[in-house]
Parts: structure tokens; sequence; C-alpha cells
């Protein structure tokens, strides 16, 4: 029986970075094997999340991490697909890139459109807007990245994604209404948070296919 192929293509959230102590999450606990576990055994979860990356700007102490740059890589060698979902944006909140929502939405869609670049086969997206960050982030060992702005910018991505999917007809989530970051570093998912994405997203794929 053909299996239903998602692609989960993110940052350290979808890698499964712990907060406060490094390290990742096993398969159990982050949220892409959380869903493959949720959505048995009809579904194919194929995980590719990547500490730092993000949608366009290039980060000058962790090169090589553009979404851009990647993404038809991570469509290729995992087709075919039925369903990419795109979950980026927090890391180019940060304070060396000075981007605004705007410019965030545009290197999404960047990236999203580059995946069905010179692509055959036909699947959907889906962008899951990232859980705004708290001012914790400023106060964790993340502070030299993020500030108060980081803050703001990352609360303003949600308006701008959403117009971005009724544009392009792609699909949204709102990972802000759906989970939040932990307290302990106000950037990432803790193992309660993963859980709460892996269900929103379990809702969206039963409603939408």
């Amino acid at each position: 029986m053909k299996k239903f192929r998602i692609l989960c293509y993110g940052d350290s959230n979808t890698y499964g970075f712990i907060p406060g102590r490094g390290g990742r999450y096993n398969c159990h606990t982050r949220w892409p094997g959380r869903l493959q576990e949720l959505l048995g055994g009809g579904y194919q979860i194929i995980e590719e999340g990547l500490c730092g990356r993000t949608t366009v700007y290039e980060d000058r102490t962790e090169p090589g991490r553009r979404g851009l740059d990647q993404i038809q890589n991570a469509v290729e060698k995992n087709s075919p697909l039925d369903l990419l979902i795109i979950m980026l944006g927090s890391n180019d909140c940060k304070v060396q890139f000075g981007a605004s929502a705007t410019e965030i939405a545009e290197g999404l869609r960047q990236v999203a459109k580059k995946a069905k670049d010179d692509r055959t086969e036909s699947f959907r997206i889906l962008l899951v807007v990232p859980a705004a960050m708290t001012e914790r982030v400023m106060h964790s060992g993340f502070g030299t990245e993020f500030d108060r702005r980081s803050v703001e910018v990352s609360k303003e991505l949600a308006r701008e994604y959403k117009a971005l999917a009724e544009k392009y007809g792609w699909g949204f989530l709102d990972g802000t209404k759906a989970t939040q970051v932990s307290e302990i570093d106000g950037l990432h998912l803790d193992a309660q948070g993963h859980g709460r994405l892996a269900e929103a997203v379990l809702e969206w794929i039963k409603n939408m296919l």
C-alpha cells in the first residue's frame, strides 16, 4: 500500500533541540516523530531539521544554513512527496539580519517556490509559523543573537505568512496558537510544546487532506 509521504523542513525546532542543555529530543518526543506515531503506518514522515537554518540569510557565525540553498536537494532526494511542511523564520529574526516580518515572509516565499521548481510531481505545501519568541530569549544563552525587536518581529510573522499562504494557495498553521516556546530559553519548544504542535499538524492534515 502506498504511504502518504510528508517532508518536514525546518530549523532547530524541527530538529528537536532541547532548551537549556542542548542535544536532541528522541524521535518519540520531537514533533515530526510524534506526528508519525499519531498518523500511523499509512504515512511516512521525513525529518529535515537543521539548527540555525534561515530562509535566505547567510549567518556570519553559522554559514551554509540558508534554507533556499538546500530545499531542492531535500525535495529531490525524498521524492515523491505528498506534502511539504515548512517551518522557518525564527533564525531570520536575529539581530545581525535586521529583517522585518515582511522581508522574512519574502524569504519564505522564495524557499517554497524553489521547492516546486522543475518538479513534475504535485505535492501540497503547508506553512507553519514558528511559535513566537518571548523576552526570555534575551536572558538565555542566545541573548547575544536576539533582542526585543527580534521578539516583536517573531510575533508579526503569522500575519505575513497567512497572507502568503492565501495568495499562493498553500496551507497555513499558526504555531503560536498551537503551542508555545519553553520558559527556559524563550526560543525552543520543550517536550510538551512538541507534542502540542504535532497534534495541531495532525488536525490540519485530517481537515485538509
